[in-house]
């Protein structure tokens, strides 16, 4: 069953065309990577499948459902939630609080009620206490779970980033750039976790530039160049594409 889809969705930043009809199928509970150089659209992609830009032309459908003109908070509270390229965390919480702070889509409480300590207020804090730490196990850093998010080595604040992305109970995750400046053996951890996230019925959408991560991982994959979607396929076919691999080469 397709879970999300894009019919020549297409982005112009003043006449510079980003995204040039893109027609996407993603597949619920799939892990589907989203590969090519560097300025050929992919976060231009993940920015309009999440609302943060509007497409200058295009449709893109959730569930069987419009989304193409909703803002992001409307999106994400859909369930498709995002992480980003470069990591965005609260640089002097601790771990454990830069998770409870992703549950704010969750939350039943309002203001007054946390302000004046409700016992509503109170059940839900030890409830997300307890939800952020079985995240932070999940994604095997629950060791760091008082320690602030400056201070972690990057491998664990990527981590951290997905936790919180977590924390929001997405059905849609899209990470971008999830295994950058990660060690092979880090990597290799990600790709477990990763799976273990598919196992729970969460379809994936990765935009990636370390191809052995990709190729290793993904069940489907689409290659963009220069905004233009120019192949889909499985890894395999994916390898043997004659005209990616020349624009990998700069031949194209």
């Amino acid at each position: 069953m397709v879970t999300l889809q894009t019919d020549n969705l297409s982005k112009d930043f003043m006449g510079l065309k980003a995204l040039q009809n893109v027609s996407l199928q993603i597949k619920a509970g799939e892990i589907f990577g989203l590969i090519g150089p560097n300025g050929s659209g992919k976060t231009t992609f993940f920015n309009l499948i999440t609302g943060f830009h509007k497409p200058s032309a295009g449709t893109i459908t959730y569930q069987g459902e419009p989304i193409t003109n909703l803002n992001s908070h409307e999106i994400a509270r859909k369930g498709i939630v995002r992480t980003f390229q470069i990591v965005s965390l609260f640089p002097t919480l601790t771990s454990l609080e830069n998770v409870i702070t992703g549950m704010h889509l969750m939350t039943k409480s309002n203001f007054l009620g946390s302000f004046i300590f409700s016992k509503t207020f109170q059940a839900q804090k030890r409830s997300m206490e307890a939800k952020a730490l079985e995240l932070l196990r999940f994604m095997g850093i629950d060791d760091q779970k008082d320690v602030v998010a400056d201070a972690l080595p990057l491998g664990d604040q990527r981590k951290l980033e997905i936790a919180i992305a977590l924390a929001c109970s997405p059905r849609v995750l899209l990470l971008d750039e999830p295994a950058s400046g990660m060690s092979p053996s880090e990597c290799n951890n990600l790709m477990a976790i990763i799976r273990k996230i598919q196992d729970r019925g969460t379809t994936t959408v990765i935009v990636e530039h370390n191809m052995r991560f990709v190729m290793g991982l993904c069940n489907r994959i689409a290659v963009l160049s220069y905004g233009e979607q120019i192949a889909e396929g499985t890894p395999q076919e994916i390898k043997s594409n004659e005209k990616v691999v020349s624009c990998y080469l700069g031949e194209c």
